[in-house]
């Protein structure tokens, strides 16, 4: 099954830029399938051949060629996730000096080049449908940008059916200074994350990133430094490639948005940031570059880092694959006993546990762990897992540490990572 090139942008509706079709009969039905397929032709005939083609894909490796060539080899939805930092077309005039007229080292490559916007969209509007083709149906795209393209990418990226979820802005804690003294200083880029469609269930591990974050929920505004020092990579003593991302930035969103054992595409896989940082934290990657020095350069990088060894030390587990174990279960096996009182930590509320796990108050008021603590505290909701406590050897214990003892001894093997 082959599939037509992006279309021109040229006298197009918004509605139908993008639009796909399936040669494979011969024919020119829309491509309406998540994974990339038609429904009337190709669909019953072609699934298993394509999932065999997808278990075949090779990872950890860097494909060395032109980005839109190569991404059109991989089959569909053969990635989880997408992270891109594609040309920004600065459309930079002249040599940038600095006060005492030292030349600044911008990015000046011809990569970044663009003959307009046009031409710019164009190219974007492709590698786009060819990364949503890859992705996998409950997949996601980060995207960075600066104000000169994120804007631009983000109406195609809609425009291709992408959802987005949030824009992440990175604030740089040490920016390059405005020498000329003419705008704002450049402190920030900006991230696009997005769905591969409004249905899908991507992945977003809250719980790692709250934990990233002293334990209050992540924000969607960053403060991480540029990529500096020896993390910084050099050839002949000047900086290997002028856009080197900071491996802190690419751990935050290979950690936000991906599971171990996930493939990533970078598509500008440059340096090779993403490569790095997925094999630290043990998901696969798939790296194209079409400058060789880069290409070996990112190779080269890879192949030095150690992953982490044990599954435990990768992140925080969701709560929300861990075994349910309902409060009525550690009345049970005896952890917790009816007639037991239990409290807030504060001690500003008390109540009773009755057999059926429910409790009740002195003033009866009744619910259970969660209801009754959203009602005293005139709240709508409350996680009584964590607002409840037991006394227990004259220590206040939080009740939720009496369900991780039932996960422990009734799921061994998903407590240890394996």
């Amino acid at each position: 099954m082959e599939f037509a090139n992006a279309p021109s942008l040229d006298n197009q509706s918004s509605a139908g830029l993008y639009t796909r079709y399936c040669d494979g009969k011969k024919s020119r039905t829309p491509v309406v399938d998540l994974r990339g397929l038609c429904s009337s032709c190709c669909v019953v005939n072609t699934l298993k051949e394509m999932e065999k083609r997808v278990a075949g894909v090779k990872k950890n490796i860097v494909i060395e060629g032109n980005c839109l060539e190569e991404l059109k080899k991989l089959p569909a939805a053969c990635v989880d996730l997408v992270f891109a930092d594609p040309p920004y077309n600065l459309q930079l005039g002249g040599n940038l000096t600095r006060p005492d007229h030292s030349a600044v080292d911008g990015v000046d490559d011809a990569w970044d080049k663009f003959d307009s916007f046009a031409a710019y969209d164009q190219f974007s509007a492709a590698w786009l449908a060819e990364a949503r083709r890859v992705l996998k149906p409950d997949g996601a795209l980060w995207v960075i940008g600066s104000y000169h393209n994120i804007y631009r990418l983000g109406r195609i990226l809609q425009d291709l059916d992408f959802w987005i979820l949030n824009d992440v802005v990175w604030r740089k804690t040490n920016p390059m200074p405005n020498f000329r003294g003419r705008r704002f200083t450049n402190a920030h880029e900006t991230l696009i994350w997005a769905a591969r469609s409004q249905n899908t269930r991507h992945t977003f591990n809250y719980e790692a990133m709250k934990a990233l974050n002293d334990d209050v929920q992540m924000r969607s505004d960053w403060e991480l430094p540029i990529c500096t020092g020896a993390e910084r990579l050099k050839t002949d003593g000047r900086k290997a490639h002028p856009t080197q991302k900071p491996e802190s930035l690419l751990a935050r969103v290979l950690l936000a948005s991906t599971n171990r054992s996930d493939v990533v595409l970078d598509p500008f896989f440059g340096s090779g940031t993403t490569g790095a940082v997925a094999r630290r934290l043990n998901r696969h990657f798939i790296g194209i570059e079409q400058d060789p020095a880069y290409a070996a350069l990112a190779r080269e990088r890879v192949d030095a880092v150690t992953p982490i060894a044990s599954p435990d030390l990768l992140a925080t587990e969701p709560k929300r694959a861990k075994p349910k174990v309902p409060f009525g279960s550690l009345i049970e096996r005896g952890l917790i006993k009816p007639g037991d009182v239990l409290f807030d930590t504060r001690k500003r509320f008390t109540a009773r546990v009755r057999a059926d796990g429910s409790l009740v108050t002195d003033g009866k008021e009744s619910g259970s762990i969660h209801s009754l603590g959203a009602k005293l505290q005139s709240l709508p909701s409350c996680n009584g897992w964590t607002f409840w406590h037991i006394s227990r050897g004259g220590k206040d214990v939080l009740i939720d540490s009496f369900r991780d003892q039932i996960r422990a001894a009734e799921h061994p093997a998903h407590n240890s990572g394996d």
